[in-house]
């Protein structure tokens, strides 16, 4: 056999081998469930070889910011967009909820390993930069037997627009009046006090370098980069951990009553067992998509996510959604059109 031949033959096995069609789908967003959508993303695309999504973990503010810009097919985004912003979007968008997570108070406190307790005063206190030292009563008061040091406490926020800021000012805007009078809720805030860092990647990288520092992460980045978390008094007046437990209860009020648009917040939740700064995190996608091959490939992972998906959740410290969301949501994915 000749050399054309060869040719021919190992162009038409490639050919063969491919996929008939092949599907890019760009996306952008919260970092707050980035570790759970690139396993998503990863174990979809060994299903179906013919879709590639590509996601940008740059924050849920960039993710709403390039949903609104057409610059992506879909976003990403902790925090529910505001009526505001859906009026400014000249399009209708759909809130998914996807998983739960939780948003934790971790610190790096020379000398002190413990598990810290926290209540909301302390923390509302803290972030406004009115509780400075490591041993004030605030903090001290809730930990008899920690010997904490009288170091001035390093604060650090997000620098970016921010889903897992949005809930955690959601969090201190219903347990502090002051808090919320000052400064409120939102993807970006004017933080009184601290140092900004990029991503919960960001913070977690300057919590772990900074001593006598506490900033707030999403609970997967506290565990895979070993730093320590504080449990959080609940409204019922008990100190939870966080954990997929606590989400889940966090969440059993609002499953039950969940509106149809989705967007809901469950900070500062009833019931004892529930750990308060926890919530859902949505993709945001469009009501119309023009291209045919495009909107079946992105109803089918929604479908796909609802369902099988679901399994990779707790392994990566992500709470499974209540039956009662999935059920609803996936009546919800034929509203794609």
């Amino acid at each position: 056999m000749n050399m054309r031949k060869l040719l021919a033959f190992a162009l038409l096995a490639i050919f063969a081998a491919a996929p008939a069609w092949a599907q890019n789908i760009n996306a952008a967003g919260a970092t707050f469930p980035y570790p759970i959508y690139s396993k998503w993303f990863d174990e979809y695309h060994k299903l179906h070889p013919n879709v590639q999504i590509n996601y940008q973990s740059i924050g849920s503010g960039g993710g709403i910011r390039q949903l609104l810009d057409k610059t992506v097919d879909f976003g990403a985004s902790d925090g529910p967009m505001t009526d505001e912003q859906l009026q400014q979007a000249g399009f209708k968008i759909l809130h998914f909820p996807t998983v739960l997570g939780a948003a934790v108070p971790s610190y790096n406190i020379p000398g002190v390993t413990g598990e810290l307790k926290f209540t909301p005063e302390a923390l509302a206190g803290i972030f406004l930069g009115k509780v400075t030292k490591w041993n004030d009563p605030a903090i001290a008061g809730a930990n008899p037997g920690v010997k904490l040091p009288a170091d001035d406490i390093v604060v650090i926020h997000r620098s970016d627009g921010s889903g897992t800021t949005y809930i955690w000012t959601d969090y201190l805007a219903k347990v502090s009046t002051d808090w919320q009078s000052k400064v409120g809720k939102n993807t970006s805030v004017n933080w009184p006090v601290g140092l900004g860092g990029k991503g919960n990647e960001g913070v977690a990288g300057l919590l772990k370098q900074t001593p006598d520092s506490i900033g707030y992460v999403e609970l997967i980045y506290a565990i895979q980069n070993s730093l320590p978390y504080g449990t959080v008094k609940n409204s019922s007046g008990e100190f939870i951990k966080a954990s997929l437990a606590g989400v889940s209860a966090a969440a059993a009020g609002a499953a039950k009553s969940m509106p149809e648009d989705f967007r809901v917040s469950i900070t500062n939740p009833p019931g004892k067992d529930a750990y308060p700064i926890s919530s859902f995190t949505w993709l945001l996608i469009p009501a119309q998509i023009q291209d045919p091959a495009k909107k079946a490939a992105i109803k089918d992972f929604l479908t796909w996510m609802l369902t099988s998906g679901q399994q990779f959740c707790e392994p990566l410290a992500y709470a499974k959604l209540p039956k009662e969301v999935m059920a609803k949501e996936q009546k919800a994915v034929a509203l794609i059109q």
